[in-house]
């Protein structure tokens, strides 16, 4: 049977989807499987964790990603996406290796930091060569695909962890948890070698001759030729706009969107998402259950994720950013607030544990159904193009750190001041970014970027003039 031109050129994007965002699914995994092992790590047999330590070994490979997140787009900007992928899934390889292997603390936190480097890397580099692989038709599906898999990734390690905490009987089982993340590592690296490099990193060095031909296996030879004559204008553009952006950050405007960007990922760190998604059993065994169980139930977590993301795709074509930001956070203030206040009215009933897992579930629909995906949509439309780069660098710099506060202190709140006060805590932190978003946060829906940079203008224009009537009236 003969295939079409067309088929074997979408097979190819395809092969190319699946093969790169295995960076995805190792970032959701290795994010993920520490969830289910922290119980069997802390055993006094074991690593002999306190809750501070706890903290310290979770939050370990956050504070590492940050650091690969702002340093990942710089490196593939120098050496190219494909090498830099090939080289982030042998740090995933090696650091997994570590980990699981880890005879202490002080080398469990080592090598988290190492493995975070990886994880901050993968969530930069993966979406870029994606983005720049795909069509402009396929670009949104694309990069989706990538969120999707991340969430595959954690859902992955909860099933994971639940096959193994109920079927072995070994103290020591949490480390055969983090080994199985070896497995996508090798498939990564040796798919990787099969795929073609980025033609819009080949046209960044000024080399078009191979940009054109990787494009034209991929589309046909005109779309090909246009692409490439869009990418050398694009290019020429940012040489000038580099230039330009020294001193683009002198201005308030711009200033402002670089506030209201860290803000956003400030605010969706703050919901407490990552305490679910890197304790979830540690809460469920809190409320009640026993470990074996409390693995199977967190599944229902990572389940209620990957559906919730599916939920956000839709919902983003069809509802404003900000309403469905605010909604979002309605629904996570409620759960929160109701999480803090059924520990005191039923106490240690037997249905508490399963109200916990509902409400966490709940909790886990809203963030991933609508904060997160208007999280990262606001963050690729609000910055001006020739700030773009660091203005993204910046905004995510600063959610990895607020990841790494929360994974760092949750531990310990729980251990100290309970369940019902920790979510307390977070509730009141999340009215607190409902304030900030319905002042701060415009509606950028509908909008093209150059409108939504006219937006940010305008408003400080505005303002400038304000102040200076209010100055005027009392001379």
């Amino acid at each position: 049977m003969k295939h079409s031109s067309n088929d074997i050129k979408n097979r190819k994007m395809l092969k190319i989807t699946i093969i790169s965002t295995l960076g995805g699914l190792l970032f959701g995994f290795d994010t993920g499987v520490i969830n289910g092992a922290l119980p069997y790590m802390s055993l006094s047999s074991q690593l002999d964790l306190t809750p501070a330590t706890e903290g310290l070994v979770s939050s370990s490979l956050i504070f590492g990603a940050a650091f690969g997140a702002i340093s990942g787009g710089t490196l593939s900007d120098t050496f190219g996406r494909k090498k830099m992928i090939m080289c982030l899934a042998i740090i995933f390889f090696f650091a997994t290796i570590g980990c699981g292997l880890s005879p202490n603390v002080f080398s469990m936190v080592l090598f988290r930091i190492i493995l975070g480097l990886a994880v901050g890397g993968a969530s930069v580099i993966v979406p870029t060569f994606l983005s720049e692989m795909a069509s402009k038709e396929q670009r949104g599906r694309m990069v989706t695909q990538n969120e999707l898999m991340i969430v595959t990734g954690q859902l992955t390690a909860y099933i994971v962890n639940a096959v193994l905490g109920n079927v072995v009987d070994n103290e020591g089982i949490w480390r055969v948890m983090l080994l199985v993340a070896t497995v996508p590592a090798i498939f990564l690296w040796f798919g990787m070698l099969t795929v073609p490099e980025s033609p819009r990193w080949y046209a960044s060095k000024h080399k078009y001759w191979p940009a054109y031909n990787i494009l034209r296996s991929l589309r046909d030879e005109k779309t090909a030729e246009t692409e490439v004559r869009e990418i050398k204008t694009h290019i020429d553009n940012e040489q000038r706009l580099k230039l330009e952006s020294r001193i683009s950050f002198k201005q308030p405007w711009v200033r402002r969107i670089l506030y209201i960007g860290i803000g956003i990922g400030v605010v969706q760190q703050v919901t407490g998402v990552n305490s679910i998604m890197y304790y979830g059993t540690e809460i469920l065994r809190d409320a009640g259950l026993a470990t074996k169980a409390a693995l199977i139930g967190n599944i229902a977590n990572g389940i209620v994720s990957v559906l919730a993301v599916f939920v956000g795709i839709w919902l983003l074509g069809k509802v404003g950013r900000k309403p469905m930001l605010m909604v979002g956070q309605l629904g996570v203030i409620s759960t929160l607030t109701l999480l803090g206040i059924f520990p005191i009215i039923l106490g240690d009933s037997p249905i508490f544990p399963y109200i916990v897992l509902a409400l966490t579930v709940t909790f886990l629909g809203f963030m991933q159904g609508a904060i997160a995906p208007v999280t990262w949509l606001m963050l690729s439309e609000i910055f001006p193009l020739k700030v773009r780069g660091f203005g993204m660098g910046a905004s995510v710099f600063f959610l990895w750190i607020a990841n790494f506060l929360v994974s760092l202190i949750f531990p310990i709140l729980l251990g100290n001041i309970g369940l019902s006060n920790t979510f307390i805590i977070f509730a009141v932190l999340n009215v607190i970014s409902i304030i900030f978003v319905k002042k701060f946060l415009p509606e950028t829906k509908g909008k093209s970027l150059e409108d939504i940079e006219d937006y940010f203008k305008s408003q400080m224009k505005t303002k400038k003039q304000n102040a200076q009537s209010i100055v005027k009236q009392y001379k």
